[in-house]
């Protein structure tokens, strides 16, 4: 189908679009007009992915000047369904262009375990182990003493033939391997990666076709060309119109300093299922210290000055040059003692600076730090003062100012040379060139540690807990580096380019998202849904049979009766509710306690009469065995209950969809624990910075992790579900009022304060409802074919001009008096408050269809017959085009 909207041709790859997916796509038009930031809300299962794609590419197509469409997911999984719908907009944009239509370059970036094609590194499945081993073969230095010549013809005879000799230059002999080097000797013995050095040969300088690459895509072009897929990657980074990774490429600064330091302005950056961005964001300015980090750290700082030693007896020289080039600064230190002509991949190899600003790196690195023994000496100093710190009796919490005024009385270190210690950690590894970091990982955490306490005066918190918790059930001393400011991480991003999205389908309460990331978006939308049929069924359920209170509050989870009539309701969901049932608990050691408790009681038994009960651990590989045996057994009929975890993997990333997902149950509110002194320090922080009270933000933290964890269980319009709130304090309205607008709007007051029988016999109408063949005329309402999307333009054109725009009705309600347009676009330029006024009027198309459904439920209720005598399924047409619109 295509479109307009406004003075863009948008190409959308399905025959309909629903209501909410023209409204946003009007929102994310009006946030590129006006060049600044939005924050949207859009339902589960609505095609908000393809929304995305298809207007800002659309956008890119007629306005080149725009940039890049940087997309950001939190999975790889993601990623692909990214990238899937990326190809099915471009391909069917080049079925109505022709060839011009499809000159676009988009790629996936990801780690080197997922783009490596060298069989003996993916022999390790680890991460950091890979990571070395393409070090062990790739870093320049390596390339050096196995023969590569400084001109690109030398590098054919490079290839070590010397397959079995695996880690020939590794990080243990990097050092002193150095002189051998310098002075002309080969080593054929040193094993070389053939897909690198062909691709420094004949793919560095070369264009890469057109095309939508995902990750296997780029493996199997890469094997094709017989190129490295991760280096070739990079190389294109900016020649790509379309780039998708991971967040940490965006906000982590020593990833994006490497990744995304070159990226245009004028890019265009989405933040796709972002609910937990803030979180994201303090996470990745944060470092945690425990003992046996801080006596890993000793142990590799008496590597490396083992290393300096023998280097000064060895390659004294290059010592003298990383000298010279700390005292003309960081930044022209970051390219590294790379001989000309070599093909550099330090950058690739090393981790940016976390936090320096470049007028700090243009800065020549303090005397007393230039010299590598003289850091070696100092790196020993901070480490022995951290050791001493950390052996506190008490619980200690202080200011970063507080901490260096401590660190200075006692050890003379002073703040500036602290600002560089990551930099001049890195630039010396590099120096003795070091390929496995991962074996130096202890010490970078220190360094980095020491960079980001003595950058940041404010929005930071240092606390020392004596029996702070790394593992459940062990208990050692951790000192915490503790980010409480999300905006220090996303500022740069909101201040290079000109519009970044905030998308996800929680984002509610979205007011607070300006506050927490510290920016003004020009657009923020909370969408509601539109359906054909009431497919969502949310029950507040607030006691037992028994008319006893049930909740997850701290003075009443132990209390046998709520545990008691926890267990009544799993029981009767069980018996009820066909397929899968996922149930989320607040915690794992309250999943474990409750768990324990109805095995003693016998519930666990009686449900095994109905289903299969699974659950989720802290162990990757034990909780996707149980995912995968999960559906099997909804898939051969068996039917199975997940136990699950808020804030765990899976509330975050695993798709209940269909018979895997009929009931979704949050056991109580899932609060952060309150007692924790850096939550404890971050609320205080919120309060005297951006005014915002404690309660708010743990209430608003709690109910977007219930509405992600609910959310899982409708992913599509022909879906369909119950969400079992099971707490009382779900029945209070400053609760549910923080829900997302697409679930309050089937949140009626004959779902509130229910018992568990009356929550039972809701939910047996409920799938009796759902069993009934699909309506043809009711599906009708919410597929909006090229016709009536062009009224619907018309119409908002047509307010627009009057002054007046339409605002929608929710829940059938009737809608307010009309406003003038200026009032719900904000007072935007003509082009802008058109596209706005367009988003409006869908909204009310919305609204409208709502309404329409529930006077015809109401009239059926009435005369105690249904709406639609005879239901008719849909035509093949519509519902193929609605199967195929499934997100």
């Amino acid at each position: 189908m295509i479109f307009t909207l406004g003075d863009i041709t948008v190409w959308f790859p399905y025959d309909y679009c629903y209501p909410e997916q023209y409204a946003y796509m009007s929102e994310l038009k009006t946030t590129l007009d006006a060049k600044g930031h939005c924050l949207l809300e859009m339902p589960t299962g609505t095609g908000k992915t393809v929304c995305l794609i298809a207007l800002i590419t659309a956008y890119q197509y007629q306005h080149p000047e725009v940039g890049k469409l940087i997309y950001c997911t939190r999975t790889v999984p993601e990623m692909v369904k990214c990238v899937e719908e990326i190809k099915r907009v471009i391909r069917y944009r080049e079925e109505q262009l022709g060839p011009a239509g499809s000159k676009v370059l988009a790629l996936c970036l990801s780690s080197r375990r997922n783009l490596c094609i060298h069989q003996r590194v993916l022999e390790d499945a680890d991460r950091e182990a890979v990571d070395g081993a393409c070090r062990d073969m790739t870093a320049s230095w390596v390339r050096q003493r196995a023969g590569v010549k400084r001109d690109k013809g030398g590098a054919r005879g490079a290839n070590g033939a010397a397959a079995d000799n695996g880690g020939g230059a590794n990080g243990g002999g990097g050092g002193g391997a150095g002189g051998g080097a310098q002075g002309g000797e080969v080593d054929a013995s040193i094993e070389l990666c053939q897909f690198y050095e062909e691709y420094d040969a004949n793919g560095s300088d070369s264009v890469m076709p057109s095309g939508i690459y995902s990750i296997e895509d780029l493996k199997d072009f890469g094997r094709e060309k017989g190129w490295c897929p991760y280096f070739l990657a990079r190389h294109v980074i900016n020649h790509a119109n379309i780039l998708v990774y991971n967040y940490q490429y965006m906000l982590d600064p020593k990833v994006a300093g490497l990744v995304s330091r070159e990226l245009e302005a004028e890019s265009v950056v989405v933040f796709d299922e972002a609910h937990n961005i803030d979180n994201v964001c303090t996470e990745a300015l944060s470092v945690q210290l425990n003992r046996h980090n801080l006596e890993a750290a000793s142990r590799c700082l008496g590597r490396v000055s083992s290393k300096v030693t023998d280097m000064k007896q060895h390659d004294q020289r290059r010592l003298n040059e990383e000298y010279q080039r700390l005292v003309n600064g960081l930044a022209d230190n970051a390219a590294g003692p790379l001989p000309a002509g070599v093909q550099g991949i330090a950058d690739n190899n090393m981790l940016a600076n976390p936090a320096l600003p470049a007028d700090v790196l243009a800065e020549a690195v303090p005397g007393n730090i230039r010299r590598a023994e003289h850091f070696v000496s100092f790196l020993r100093k901070l480490i022995e003062h951290l050791k001493v710190r950390i052996r506190a009796t008490n619980v200690e919490s202080e200011t970063p100012l507080a901490f260096l005024h401590r660190l200075q009385q006692n050890t003379t270190i002073e703040r500036k040379p602290l600002r560089f210690t990551y930099s001049r950690l890195n630039s010396l590894l590099r120096t003795l060139e070091v390929t496995n970091l991962d074996d130096f990982r202890p010490l970078s955490a220190v360094a980095d540690f020491a960079t980001l306490v003595a950058t940041y005066q404010e929005g930071f918190a240092i606390v020392i807990e004596p029996e702070g918790s790394v593992i459940p059930g062990v208990y050692e001393p951790v000192l915490q580096l503790a980010c409480l400011d999300a905006s220090l991480a996303i500022k740069p991003v909101f201040e290079r380019f000109g519009s970044v999205v905030i998308t996800s389908g929680t984002l509610s309460p979205i007011d607070l998202y300006p506050k927490l990331l510290n920016f003004h978006p020009v657009v923020r939308s909370s969408l509601p849904m539109s359906t054909f049929r009431r497919c969502i069924c949310p029950l507040v359920v607030t006691r037992g049979s028994d008319q006893l209170a049930i909740s997850t509050k701290f003075d009443l989870r132990e209390d046998p009766s709520v545990v008691r009539n926890y267990g009544s309701l799993i029981i009767e969901l069980a018996a009820a509710i066909p397929d899968g049932i996922v149930c989320f608990f607040t915690s794992y050691s309250y999943m474990e306690r409750i768990v324990a408790q109805w095995q003693e009681s016998g519930v666990l038994s009686k449900v095994y009469e109905k289903k299969l009960i699974f659950l989720e651990t802290k162990d990757v590989v034990e909780t996707t065995l149980a995912l995968d045996n999960f559906k099997r057994a909804c898939d051969s009929g068996r039917g199975a209950i997940f136990f699950s975890v808020a804030r765990g993997k899976v509330a975050e990333g695993i798709d209940f969809d269909r018979h895997y997902g009929r009931c979704v149950v949050m056991f109580g509110v899932p609060f952060q624990y309150t007692l924790s002194h850096v939550l404890r320090a971050r609320l205080e922080y919120l309060r005297a910075t951006f005014q915002i009270r404690e309660a708010d933000f743990l209430n608003f933290d709690a109910l977007r992790q219930a509405a992600q964890c609910v959310g899982r269980v409708i992913r599509s319009k022909t879906d369909y579900g119950l969400m079992v709130l099971a707490d009382s304090r779900y029945n209070r309205h400053d609760k549910r009022s923080k829900l997302p607008p697409w679930i309050t709007q089937f949140l009626t007051e004959s779902h509130l304060n229910l018992s568990t029988d009356m929550a039972i016999s809701l939910t047996r109408m409920f799938l009796k409802e759902m069993a009934q063949p699909i309506d043809r005329d009711q599906l009708k309402t919410i597929l909006c074919d090229a016709h009536k999307v062009k009224a619907m333009d018309a119409q908002a054109t047509a307010a627009t001009t009057a002054g007046v725009s339409t605002v929608p009705a929710v829940n059938g309600s009737a809608p307010p008096p009309s406003l003038p347009s200026s009032k719900i676009a904000g007072a935007l330029p003509a082009s802008q408050a058109a596209a706005a006024a367009v988003g409006a009027a869908a909204a009310a198309a919305i609204g409208a269809q709502q309404q329409q459904q529930q006077q015809q439920q109401a009239a059926g209720d009435a005369m105690d017959v249904p709406a639609e005598e005879e239901p008719q399924g849909p035509d093949d047409d519509e519902m193929a085009a609605l199967m195929e619109m499934e997100e």
